[in-house]
Protein backbone atom coordinates (compact mmCIF):
# COMPACT_ATOMS: atom_id res chain seq x y z
CA UNK A 1 0.00 0.00 0.00
CA UNK A 2 1.90 3.85 -1.05
CA UNK A 3 2.09 5.75 1.84
CA UNK A 4 -0.12 8.77 2.09
CA UNK A 5 1.90 11.91 1.60
CA UNK A 6 -0.68 14.11 3.13
CA UNK A 7 -0.84 11.60 6.39
CA UNK A 8 2.76 11.69 6.50
CA UNK A 9 3.01 15.79 6.68
CA UNK A 10 0.01 15.86 9.56
CA UNK A 11 2.48 13.42 11.72
CA UNK A 12 5.50 15.40 11.59
CA UNK A 13 3.88 18.37 12.17
CA UNK A 14 2.09 16.79 15.27
CA UNK A 15 5.66 15.70 16.19
CA UNK A 16 7.23 19.33 15.96
CA UNK A 17 3.81 21.28 17.45
CA UNK A 18 4.57 19.09 20.54
CA UNK A 19 8.39 18.88 20.93
CA UNK A 20 9.79 20.03 24.21
CA UNK A 21 13.02 21.16 23.47
CA UNK A 22 14.26 23.94 21.03
CA UNK A 23 16.46 23.38 17.86
CA UNK A 24 20.05 23.10 17.83
CA UNK A 25 21.57 26.09 16.48
CA UNK A 26 24.08 28.67 17.91
CA UNK A 27 21.82 30.08 20.12
CA UNK A 28 21.26 26.66 21.93
CA UNK A 29 25.33 26.43 22.42
CA UNK A 30 25.62 29.96 23.76
CA UNK A 31 22.74 29.79 26.02
CA UNK A 32 24.08 26.30 27.62
CA UNK A 33 27.18 27.56 28.46
CA UNK A 34 26.49 30.28 30.14
CA UNK A 35 24.11 28.59 32.10
CA UNK A 36 26.35 25.65 33.28
CA UNK A 37 29.19 28.53 33.93
CA UNK A 38 25.85 30.84 35.85
CA UNK A 39 25.36 27.48 38.13
CA UNK A 40 28.57 26.37 39.33
CA UNK A 41 29.56 29.98 39.98
CA UNK A 42 25.61 30.74 41.84
CA UNK A 43 26.26 26.98 43.50
CA UNK A 44 29.13 28.48 45.16
CA UNK A 45 27.93 31.41 46.12
CA UNK A 46 24.70 30.32 47.63
CA UNK A 47 26.72 27.38 49.79
CA UNK A 48 28.90 29.96 51.07
CA UNK A 49 25.87 32.46 52.05
CA UNK A 50 23.63 30.44 53.47
CA UNK A 51 23.54 27.02 55.20
CA UNK A 52 24.41 24.53 52.72
CA UNK A 53 21.51 21.53 54.00
CA UNK A 54 19.05 25.01 53.34
CA UNK A 55 20.32 26.04 50.18
CA UNK A 56 20.19 22.09 48.40
CA UNK A 57 16.93 21.80 49.93
CA UNK A 58 15.94 25.34 48.29
CA UNK A 59 17.47 24.35 45.05
CA UNK A 60 15.80 21.15 45.30
CA UNK A 61 12.59 22.41 45.67
CA UNK A 62 12.81 25.05 43.05
CA UNK A 63 13.68 22.41 40.49
CA UNK A 64 11.01 20.51 41.16
CA UNK A 65 8.60 23.36 40.32
CA UNK A 66 10.49 24.55 37.22
CA UNK A 67 9.83 20.43 35.66
CA UNK A 68 6.30 20.84 36.60
CA UNK A 69 6.24 23.85 34.86
CA UNK A 70 8.15 21.81 32.24
CA UNK A 71 6.41 18.96 31.58
CA UNK A 72 2.96 20.87 32.19
CA UNK A 73 3.54 22.78 28.93
CA UNK A 74 2.21 21.20 25.79
CA UNK A 75 5.21 22.42 23.50
CA UNK A 76 8.64 23.97 23.74
CA UNK A 77 8.52 27.17 25.68
CA UNK A 78 11.58 28.95 25.64
CA UNK A 79 11.62 30.53 29.08
CA UNK A 80 10.12 27.47 31.07
CA UNK A 81 12.98 25.20 29.18
CA UNK A 82 16.14 27.29 30.38
CA UNK A 83 14.61 28.12 33.69
CA UNK A 84 14.67 24.24 33.97
CA UNK A 85 18.33 24.01 32.38
CA UNK A 86 19.34 26.65 34.66
CA UNK A 87 17.72 25.15 38.09
CA UNK A 88 19.42 21.92 36.81
CA UNK A 89 22.88 23.42 36.77
CA UNK A 90 23.06 24.87 39.88
CA UNK A 91 21.45 21.99 41.70
CA UNK A 92 23.35 19.35 39.35
CA UNK A 93 26.83 21.28 40.50
CA UNK A 94 25.53 20.75 44.57
CA UNK A 95 24.93 17.25 44.12
CA UNK A 96 28.64 16.72 43.05
CA UNK A 97 30.13 19.00 45.18
CA UNK A 98 28.00 17.34 47.95
CA UNK A 99 29.65 13.83 46.84
CA UNK A 100 32.96 14.96 47.11
CA UNK A 101 32.57 17.84 49.81
CA UNK A 102 30.26 16.11 51.80
CA UNK A 103 30.85 12.40 51.60
CA UNK A 104 34.71 12.74 51.04
CA UNK A 105 34.75 10.78 47.86
CA UNK A 106 37.40 11.43 45.69
CA UNK A 107 37.24 13.52 42.05
CA UNK A 108 38.09 10.81 40.10
CA UNK A 109 35.37 8.37 41.86
CA UNK A 110 32.82 10.69 41.49
CA UNK A 111 33.50 11.16 37.86
CA UNK A 112 33.62 7.63 37.11
CA UNK A 113 30.46 7.38 39.11
CA UNK A 114 28.33 9.63 37.41
CA UNK A 115 29.63 8.83 34.16
CA UNK A 116 28.18 4.65 34.83
CA UNK A 117 24.81 6.13 35.86
CA UNK A 118 24.87 8.26 32.53
CA UNK A 119 25.50 5.49 30.59
CA UNK A 120 22.89 3.59 32.41
CA UNK A 121 20.05 6.30 31.48
CA UNK A 122 21.31 6.08 28.06
CA UNK A 123 21.11 2.30 27.64
CA UNK A 124 17.36 2.28 29.09
CA UNK A 125 16.24 4.75 27.42
CA UNK A 126 17.15 3.19 24.13
CA UNK A 127 16.27 0.39 24.81
CA UNK A 128 12.38 1.50 25.71
CA UNK A 129 12.13 4.43 22.88
CA UNK A 130 14.77 3.10 20.13
CA UNK A 131 16.42 6.48 19.97
CA UNK A 132 18.35 9.18 21.86
CA UNK A 133 17.82 11.93 19.70
CA UNK A 134 16.73 14.95 20.63
CA UNK A 135 14.60 15.68 17.83
CA UNK A 136 12.13 13.03 19.21
CA UNK A 137 11.25 14.24 22.25
CA UNK A 138 7.75 14.74 22.33
CA UNK A 139 6.32 11.86 24.26
CA UNK A 140 5.85 11.99 28.42
CA UNK A 141 8.65 8.87 28.35
CA UNK A 142 11.01 10.47 26.69
CA UNK A 143 11.25 13.61 27.74
CA UNK A 144 11.70 11.94 31.34
CA UNK A 145 14.54 10.46 30.08
CA UNK A 146 15.78 13.37 28.59
CA UNK A 147 15.61 15.67 31.90
CA UNK A 148 16.76 12.71 33.86
CA UNK A 149 19.99 12.78 31.06
CA UNK A 150 21.11 16.39 31.33
CA UNK A 151 21.24 16.24 35.34
CA UNK A 152 23.36 13.49 35.07
CA UNK A 153 25.34 15.47 32.38
CA UNK A 154 25.55 18.57 34.82
CA UNK A 155 26.78 16.31 37.59
CA UNK A 156 29.23 14.31 35.66
CA UNK A 157 30.39 17.73 33.99
CA UNK A 158 31.24 19.35 37.38
CA UNK A 159 32.93 16.32 38.91
CA UNK A 160 35.06 16.08 35.72
CA UNK A 161 35.79 20.03 35.78
CA UNK A 162 36.54 19.79 39.15
CA UNK A 163 38.90 16.72 39.07
CA UNK A 164 40.97 18.29 36.23
CA UNK A 165 41.44 21.51 37.98
CA UNK A 166 42.28 19.79 40.89
CA UNK A 167 43.58 16.61 41.47
CA UNK A 168 45.32 16.45 38.15
CA UNK A 169 46.54 20.64 39.45
CA UNK A 170 45.55 21.95 35.15
CA UNK A 171 43.68 24.83 37.07
CA UNK A 172 40.61 26.30 35.88
CA UNK A 173 41.98 28.42 32.91
CA UNK A 174 43.71 24.90 31.37
CA UNK A 175 40.91 22.44 31.98
CA UNK A 176 38.55 25.10 30.47
CA UNK A 177 40.78 25.05 27.33
CA UNK A 178 40.63 21.38 27.28
CA UNK A 179 37.39 20.92 27.53
CA UNK A 180 36.97 23.10 25.11
CA UNK A 181 39.41 21.55 22.77
CA UNK A 182 37.43 17.59 23.36
CA UNK A 183 33.93 19.70 22.81
CA UNK A 184 35.12 20.98 19.87
CA UNK A 185 36.19 17.08 18.40
CA UNK A 186 32.55 16.15 18.13
CA UNK A 187 31.58 19.03 16.27
CA UNK A 188 34.48 19.22 13.94
CA UNK A 189 34.13 14.86 13.73
CA UNK A 190 30.18 15.88 12.39
CA UNK A 191 30.42 18.69 10.15
CA UNK A 192 33.76 16.99 8.32
CA UNK A 193 34.10 13.14 8.92
CA UNK A 194 30.01 12.46 9.10
CA UNK A 195 30.19 11.11 13.20
CA UNK A 196 26.71 10.07 14.08
CA UNK A 197 24.58 13.26 14.64
CA UNK A 198 23.21 11.68 18.07
CA UNK A 199 26.39 10.81 19.67
CA UNK A 200 28.30 13.74 18.47
CA UNK A 201 25.31 15.99 20.04
CA UNK A 202 25.69 14.33 23.37
CA UNK A 203 29.26 14.34 23.87
CA UNK A 204 29.34 17.87 23.30
CA UNK A 205 26.72 18.73 25.56
CA UNK A 206 28.51 16.48 28.31
CA UNK A 207 31.67 19.13 27.86
CA UNK A 208 29.68 22.03 27.88
CA UNK A 209 29.49 22.09 31.41
CA UNK A 210 33.19 21.58 32.47
CA UNK A 211 33.76 24.35 30.09
CA UNK A 212 31.21 26.83 31.31
CA UNK A 213 32.20 25.87 34.91
CA UNK A 214 35.70 26.01 34.29
CA UNK A 215 36.15 29.38 32.40
CA UNK A 216 33.02 30.65 35.10
CA UNK A 217 35.54 29.33 38.14
CA UNK A 218 38.65 30.77 36.66
CA UNK A 219 36.66 34.59 36.48
CA UNK A 220 35.08 34.06 40.01
CA UNK A 221 37.99 33.07 42.22
CA UNK A 222 40.57 34.60 44.14
CA UNK A 223 43.93 35.53 42.59
CA UNK A 224 45.55 33.06 45.48
CA UNK A 225 43.86 30.23 43.08
CA UNK A 226 45.24 31.66 40.10
CA UNK A 227 41.98 33.40 39.00
CA UNK A 228 40.80 36.86 37.71
CA UNK A 229 38.86 37.31 41.87
CA UNK A 230 35.80 39.17 40.37
CA UNK A 231 33.83 36.95 42.82
CA UNK A 232 30.95 35.06 42.21
CA UNK A 233 28.45 37.13 43.38
CA UNK A 234 29.14 39.53 40.49
CA UNK A 235 29.84 36.53 38.28
CA UNK A 236 26.69 35.35 38.85
CA UNK A 237 24.57 38.56 38.46
CA UNK A 238 25.94 39.40 35.12
CA UNK A 239 25.83 35.80 33.20
CA UNK A 240 22.32 35.84 34.74
CA UNK A 241 21.68 39.00 33.39
CA UNK A 242 23.21 37.88 29.57
CA UNK A 243 20.95 34.68 29.94
CA UNK A 244 17.77 36.75 30.67
CA UNK A 245 18.57 38.68 27.58
CA UNK A 246 19.24 36.03 25.14
CA UNK A 247 16.18 34.17 26.57
CA UNK A 248 13.98 36.86 25.53
CA UNK A 249 15.36 37.60 22.19
CA UNK A 250 14.71 33.85 21.65
CA UNK A 251 10.89 34.12 22.86
CA UNK A 252 10.81 36.96 20.88
CA UNK A 253 12.54 36.30 17.60
CA UNK A 254 11.50 32.28 17.52
CA UNK A 255 14.78 31.49 16.05
CA UNK A 256 15.74 28.61 17.76
CA UNK A 257 11.95 26.75 16.71
CA UNK A 258 12.89 25.96 13.30
CA UNK A 259 10.53 24.22 10.43
CA UNK A 260 7.54 25.98 12.04
CA UNK A 261 4.65 23.33 11.07
CA UNK A 262 2.36 24.12 7.66
CA UNK A 263 -0.86 25.09 7.29
CA UNK A 264 -3.26 21.81 6.70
Amino acid sequence: MAKNPSLSVKITNAQRIFTKVPEITVYFWITKVLTTGMGEVFSDYLVKHINPLIAVALTGIALVASLVLQFSARRYVAWIYWLVVVMVSIFGTMAADVVHVALGIPYLVSTTFFAVVLAIIFVIWYAMEKTLSIHSIYTLHREVFYWATVLGTFALGTAAGDMTASTMHLGYFSSGVLFAVLLAIPALGYWFFGVNEIFAFWFAYIMTRPVGASFSDWISVSHSRNGLGLGEGPVSLFMTIIIVVLVGYLSVTRKDIKNEPAAS
